[in-house]
């Protein structure tokens, strides 16, 4: 019973994160403006970091399996540098703008 109930901590801190970051990415597309929307994918990038740790985490300890590992991470990867492209852009079109 013990072993499960960290299990399900672990596992829910991973559901978090991984929300967090796709809720962060859909107010970005509400922002009141360019700062607004920048910081918003700023926070999604730090709950993408804060998922590859769980993920990290739930291969370390066996929840997830090397295929299941990999497949994860690498959507995680993939939607890591989406974001910072789309931050490097919209950091630069701000300050073209200025």
């Amino acid at each position: 019973m013990r072993e499960r109930k960290k299990a399900s901590a672990v596992i829910n801190q991973l559901l978090r994160s991984d929300t967090s970051m796709g809720e962060n990415i859909h107010e970005a597309n509400y922002a009141s403006g360019k700062a607004d929307f920048i910081n918003k994918l700023q926070i999604a990038l730090k709950e993408c970091y804060e998922t590859d740790y769980w993920l990290d985490i739930f291969y370390k300890v066996g929840i997830v399996f090397n295929d299941e590992y990999k497949s994860m991470y690498a959507e995680c990867s993939k939607i890591r540098r989406i974001l910072i492209s789309s931050i490097t852009t919209a950091k630069k079109n701000a300050t073209n703008r200025q």
